[in-house]
């Protein structure tokens, strides 16, 4: 009677959450609309199902959930510090932050001020490839990957295949109920052989709930 729905028990698990913040300056930064209530949602139940939770997470937690430790980062190579320095020791990576592509090469170590000379140019650089690194591990754990895609998912089967995923979870943001900041989600699950299964509209605990059974029946 006590187990009961502590089927993740004995399990160690890394989930991000959040989008990453590159700063331009000390005032400014490149992000995104990520919320981090899915990477929450994931935390947070596999905690309640007994899992040992790392959440690195870029947006404050604000359940207070036992089980879950939380690692607060802003930037990309912040959270691929955060996440490769855990990973070895962990049975599964779940990658639900919104992680940025890009960041400024120089930021300035102050406000950039308007100008008469014109409007300054920022140049970019590639950030850390979170996902990749852990999936190019000798010994890696099971790696679950995110898509935030607008419109067609054919880009996520190809990421799922490229990236060499266990699962990648696939959602349409321009859908209505499954954009940044909402509480549903309506995604397609693609696994590493590239068949698919697409999940109705739905809570995202509920989302995260379907995701962990998944997770389960993997590590089985």
């Amino acid at each position: 009677v006590l187990a009961a729905g502590r089927d993740l028990a004995g399990l160690s698990m890394i989930v991000t959450a959040g989008g990453t913040r590159e700063p331009i300056d000390p005032v400014r930064y490149i992000g995104n609309h990520s919320s981090g209530k899915m990477g929450f949602a994931i935390a947070s139940a596999a905690a309640r199902r007994g899992a040992a939770v790392t959440l690195v997470s870029t947006v404050p937690y604000l359940a207070d959930e036992p089980g879950v430790d939380v690692v607060e980062v802003d930037t990309a190579g912040e959270m691929a510090r955060a996440v490769w320095g855990r990973a070895a020791e962990s049975d599964v990576v779940v990658m639900a932050a919104a992680v940025a592509d890009f960041r400024p090469v120089n930021p300035a170590d102050h406000k950039i001020k308007r100008s008469r000379d014109g409007i300054p140019t920022v140049e970019f650089e590639a950030t850390e490839d979170v996902l990749a690194g852990v999936v190019a591990m000798e010994e890696r754990p099971i790696v679950v990957g995110f898509a935030a895609e607008a419109g067609d998912l054919e880009d996520a089967e190809r990421k799922a295949k490229d990236k060499g995923v266990d699962l990648l979870v696939a959602n349409d943001i321009a859908r209505p109920g499954s954009g940044f900041g909402s509480d549903t989600n309506e995604v397609t699950v693609i696994d590493a052989d590239g068949s698919s299964e697409s999940w109705e509209l739905m809570p995202k605990d509920e989302v995260a709930d379907k995701l962990l059974d998944r997770i389960r029946d993997l590590n089985a």
